[in-house]
Parts: C-alpha cells; sequence; structure tokens
C-alpha cells in the first residue's frame, strides 16, 4: 500500500503555500517550480484542493492560489482525502463487499484504516510548515565556486 503522488504532491502544495510570509496568493507557475511538479499536474491537484475548500484561486494580474483557512485548522488527513478520496484501506471497510458480514479481516481493516486517519486528522499544516522552516533554517549553506 502506497500514497500516492497526487496524495504527496497535496501535501507538498498546501505546505508550500502555509509557508509564504505574505496572504498573496502564489502563481501556479511557482508553485510547480519549488514543488518540482509539472504545472500541468499541480493544476489537477489545486482543483481538488479548492473543491474541497482548503485553497481559493484569484484571477488577473497578482492572483493565484492561497489556503481558503489558518494552517493550523487544516489537517493532513483534509488533504490526503481531498488529493485521494478515502482514506479507508480497502473498500469493504464501508460495507461495499458483498462479504462484508462474514470476513474475518474485515475489522482488522476498519482498525488500520481508523488508526491512519487517526494520525493525520492530528497532525496539521501549520505544524508541517513549521517543521519545513526548521529544516531549511538548519540545512548548511553551499557555497561554489
Amino acid at each position: 500500500m502506497k500514497l500516492s503522488t497526487r496524495g504527496r504532491y497535496a501535501a507538498r502544495i498546501m505546505v508550500h503555500l502555509a509557508r509564504r510570509s505574505n496572504d498573496s496568493p502564489a502563481r501556479k507557475q511557482d508553485i510547480a517550480k519549488a514543488e518540482g511538479i509539472s504545472a500541468d499536474y499541480l493544476e489537477q491537484i489545486l482543483v481538488r484542493l479548492k473543491v474541497a475548500g482548503l485553497v481559493v484561486s484569484h484571477r488577473g494580474v497578482g492572483g493565484g492560489f492561497r489556503l481558503a483557512r489558518d494552517a493550523g485548522s487544516i489537517s493532513i488527513a483534509e488533504v490526503v482525502e481531498a488529493a485521494e478520496g478515502s482514506l479507508e484501506l480497502v473498500s469493504c471497510v464501508s460495507g461495499e463487499c458483498e462479504r462484508a458480514e462474514t470476513c474475518v479481516t474485515r475489522e482488522l481493516w476498519a482498525e488500520a484504516s481508523s488508526l491512519l486517519r487517526k494520525l493525520l486528522q492530528q497532525k496539521t499544516l501549520a505544524e508541517l510548515a513549521r517543521k519545513a522552516d526548521e529544516l531549511q533554517t538548519a540545512a548548511p549553506f553551499m557555497y561554489y565556486i
């Protein structure tokens, strides 16, 4: 089981927006360049984040994207669910399986899904943004001649 690039990139995009020191919108091209994501793929992810109410867009000169809410009120679970869909590890957890009532492993998958959701709900975008700032500050300067 792996989180797809869409979920991982969504988290990176949201951290990028959360780390902006000013409240001005970030241009799609600037986010794409900073995060190493193609502009087309980034736009697909931003649409999902916008539909979920996590980002807002502004048109025209000086337009772009910014967080729809304070970074401290956005959980990573919200970001991943916006990009990926349900955090349930298997579809039978939601009862979409004809064997759901008699499956011996269903309870295990439900518990695992619950633990994952709980972990991601406890982590906020603000926490990841602070961690990213700390990592950037701690990184040694590289001088090239």
